[in-house]
């Protein structure tokens, strides 16, 4: 019987979650990139408050995974061309 395979440790790393700015040109407007980024990266997007017009979207989202699997999603979406800035948030959180 073959020994079992061993998990990557990035299964077992403390999840992460991060809150983001992102900035679509229009050329992104109408693909589903929010819908994609959970599809090849192990992440679950939590869309948080949404804007779109005809020139630019904007979307507040929580991204929650492994700290490997979120930052390859936040370089996957620059890559895109999609602005990415972490939330600022205030001193009181609601």
């Amino acid at each position: 019987m073959p020994a079992p395979k061993r998990k990557s440790a990035a299964k077992f790393a403390p999840p992460e979650t991060a809150r983001l700015w992102l900035m679509f040109p229009a050329k992104l407007i109408k693909k589903p990139v929010i819908w994609e980024l959970g599809h090849k990266f192990d992440v679950i997007t939590n869309v948080r408050q949404v804007s779109v017009a005809d020139d630019i979207g904007i979307a507040c989202l929580e991204l929650e995974g492994a700290p490997g699997e979120v930052a390859s999603g936040v370089r996957w979406l620059r890559k895109l061309g999609v602005n990415v800035e972490p939330v600022e948030l205030g001193t009181v959180e609601s």
